[in-house]
């Protein structure tokens, strides 16, 4: 047996579980696409049995792109996914940069700062909802409630007291509603998930050369430039690692969705697979294989955008 025999020979039963574990699911949400697969329904009960002879080609799929929802799904898991990148990525960048340098208590800090991520989503999103977005009982709710206080005991001085009066009086936002939600999903994911790409970018930067930096501070580089021509491109492999990997979670989000609006205009595909899964498999199989598509068009585009710093 040859030396490239014997490693393929010992790794051909973990790719042949791994090939399982992947196509059987896909090959099984595929075929209930196609076919007419309700779990309750009294009128045509042949159709709760996932039959061949209940074939409908693409009317699973024509029935879910002319769902008023299909598009709004869409729309919100890009948004989503994109706002919560662009946030952990830029806080994550800070906030490593920042307790890099040694000071005093910096383990303590550094425990701190990762322990967000080991919360549950769905304790995390009724955390968030009820304890700090509230309207009412919320720190928001008291943090305008006190704001408020303030700009009326500002406006009975004797001098300033008219300017203050102009200011109009502060409401706070329901993040249940319909137009908000989405924002309250992407703060508390980016609670939760910045000290993810801290921990990844505090490791890169244990390995950043000094003596580049010190060679720059020496020619009277700025701050701003070292950031620009050296720490940056420095994290731009773990930049890539870590982008690559929320975005691939953050496509599957429901806990926090269920949680924040029930789906109240805050719907992403996932959340619109487990509504008709409730009764119409096949319209849910038909969206999970729009999920999958979205989900490698997404990753095509971030290889894309981020190939180049992996080939490096």
């Amino acid at each position: 047996m040859s030396n490239r025999s014997l490693p393929r020979l010992l790794q051909a039963p973990a790719v042949f579980l791994l090939l399982v574990w992947m196509l059987v699911p896909l090959s099984m949400t595929l075929y209930f696409s196609f076919i007419r697969y309700v779990l309750n329904n009294l009128r045509r009960p042949e159709w709760t049995n996932p039959n061949i002879s209940n074939w409908r080609g693409f009317g699973n799929y024509e029935f879910v792109v002319n769902n008023k929802d299909f598009l709004l799904a869409i729309q919100n898991s890009l948004v989503i996914v994109f706002g919560i990148l662009i946030l952990t990525v830029a806080l994550g960048i800070l906030i490593a940069i920042l307790i890099n340098k040694p000071f005093q208590g910096q383990g303590i800090v550094r425990v701190l700062l990762i322990s967000p991520f080991f919360v549950m989503p769905a304790v995390n999103a009724v955390l968030w909802i009820n304890m700090i977005l509230d309207p009412v009982l919320g720190l928001q709710g008291l943090a305008v409630d006190g704001l408020n206080g303030i700009v009326d005991d500002l406006c009975n001085l004797p001098v300033l007291g008219g300017f203050f009066s102009l200011w109009p009086e502060l409401e706070p936002i329901s993040f249940r509603a319909t137009q908000t939600s989405a924002y309250a999903v992407i703060m508390m994911v980016t609670w939760q998930w910045t000290p993810f790409a801290v921990l990844i970018f505090m490791t890169s930067l244990q390995s950043e050369d000094q003596q580049q930096k010190e060679a720059a501070v020496l020619d009277g580089a700025s701050t701003w430039a070292q950031f620009r021509f050296l720490t940056l491109p420095h994290l731009a492999r773990p930049i890539a690692i870590v982008i690559m990997i929320q975005a691939i979670f953050h496509l599957s989000l429901y806990a926090e969705i269920e949680i924040v609006s029930r789906g109240n205009g805050n719907k992403n595909l996932p959340y619109l697979i487990g509504e008709f899964a409730n009764n119409n498999i096949g319209a849910a199989s038909a969206t999970g294989i729009f999920a999958v598509i979205l989900a490698n068009i997404v990753a095509i585009f971030l290889l894309r955008m981020i190939g180049k710093t992996l080939m490096d």
